[in-house]
């Protein structure tokens, strides 16, 4: 086993001369928006129900299976919860099923337990759950790779699937995250994830998800009747939900993304120096942090993206639901101790090896505590003044239109109506040097 051991917080702190007294006041900065907001989440899905005629032609007693996915969707419980007791109703037996590539350590507990961290258990959802890794290969591609799909699926009379729709992390194209790639990645397991993802790399994302999505939609032996889709608002609420048919996918889905993405959450700033966000993780995103909230893509063969620009970004935990999982560590400049000791190294390279970038992976500069942080960073971003540095610090990438800022952004948000500035503060630190300052007060 490999013992590493880090510097401590005398030996890196004294490689300049900043100081904590050198940092100036912050103050929470919080954007103003008036979203649209579903106001009756299980009444718009009872409505998304009967939006798929498919369901309508079932026999009763049919089996249905749902797919239920690893992200923290604040409404997705009640969405599925609801579209049980709906096709329960319809004199239907639905059943959950993880539907999530090689998250949970690619078992099947393992995803049981990421789904019950999300509030998703057989008790909460009143049905079964069917947790399995078996797949089969239900179509080729046109270089003849295989195309999986999970036999829990393939065994059920109709497959509905079920997503939010948005930007995803890694690519641009005609349909992003949401119900194509729930069913190409989540219904083809780890396997099919793996298979897929590699793909994506030798062709690209933008071409392989919606090529792959309607072999399936065509496949006489795989059920899918159509989705349920989840357009969310800036603060993680339901803008819209959606029953799409199988036959209008993916269409349908690439007009969502464009709603999606007029609704998509950002930070108050195009450019800060330092941004400390406290926790990344597999609920949070598929990449443990939003690559688009942070300005940094780090996929092989993607472009980059240039907005935000972000000198340094240094993150401090990982979420307890993410089991370990701190996939999106590699997009980060410093971490803390803290984070990398409770890092489980077997789940995360599970998953990187699945999705096929270990830049992502890859460990950052070790930093004590978060005082530590601040005193480097006027080393590391170009601007050797703490005084004069942009910083933002925001909860995660989740929640990206509250943040504590410091008085060079303060001043440049000053005056504009979209934005709310609480009273200045100046940052406190326990004994450790860890950051006692909360970013709202």
């Amino acid at each position: 086993m490999v013992e590493l051991e880090f510097p401590g917080r005398e030996r890196l702190e004294a490689v300049n001369d900043a100081s904590l007294s050198d940092l100036p006041t912050f103050a929470t900065v919080r954007t103003v928006t008036d979203p649209p907001e579903v106001d009756d989440v299980p009444a718009a899905t009872a409505a998304a129900i009967a939006e798929i005629p498919a369901l309508d032609k079932l026999s009763r007693g049919a089996e249905v299976a749902i797919t239920a996915g690893s992200r923290g969707i604040h409404d997705m419980p009640t969405v599925l919860s609801t579209a049980i007791e709906e096709l329960r109703n319809r004199g239907l037996d639905p059943f959950v099923m993880p539907a999530m590539g090689s998250h949970g350590g690619a078992t099947a507990e393992g995803q049981v337990e990421t789904l019950a961290s999300l509030g998703i258990t057989e008790a909460s959802m009143d049905c079964e759950i069917r947790s399995s890794m078996a797949v089969e290969a239900v179509a080729e591609d046109p270089n003849g790779e295989p195309v999986y799909a999970a036999e829990d699926a393939l065994d059920a009379d109709a497959i509905l699937l079920a997503n939010r729709v948005k930007l995803h992390t890694d690519y641009r194209g005609p349909v992003e995250s949401g119900l194509c790639k729930m069913a190409v990645i989540g219904l083809g397991k780890h396997r099919g994830a793996e298979n897929m993802h590699n793909a994506a790399i030798a062709r690209g994302f933008d071409e392989v998800v919606p090529e792959r999505a309607e072999l399936l939609f065509e496949a006489d032996d795989v059920p899918i009747v159509g989705g349920i889709a989840v357009v969310e608002n800036d603060r993680e609420r339901a803008a819209r939900v959606e029953g799409v048919p199988v036959e209008d996918l993916p269409e349908r889905e690439a007009e969502l993304l464009e709603r999606s993405a007029e609704l998509f959450p950002s930070l108050p700033v195009e450019q800060l120096d330092f941004l400390m966000v406290d926790e990344l993780g597999k609920n949070v995103s598929g990449t443990g942090m939003d690559t688009n909230v942070l300005g940094r893509v780090r996929f092989h063969n993607q472009p980059e993206v240039h907005t935000p620009e972000i000198t340094r970004v240094y993150v401090r935990s990982v979420t307890e639901e993410s089991h370990g999982n701190a996939i999106g560590i590699g997009l980060a400049d410093f971490a803390s101790r803290d984070l990398l000791e409770s890092v489980d190294f077997e789940d995360m390279y599970v998953n990187i090896t699945t999705s096929g970038e270990p830049e992502r992976s890859k460990v950052p500069f070790v930093v004590p505590c978060d005082a530590t942080a601040f005193v480097l960073a006027a080393s590391m971003t170009g601007v050797p003044d703490l005084s004069e540095m942009r910083i933002g610090r925001i909860r995660n990438t989740l929640e990206p239109g509250t943040m504590l800022a410091s008085e060079p952004v303060l001043d440049e948000l000053e005056g504009r109506d979209d934005v709310e500035i609480g009273e200045r503060r100046r940052l406190t630190f326990d004994d450790d040097g860890r950051l006692t300052t909360e970013i709202e007060g």
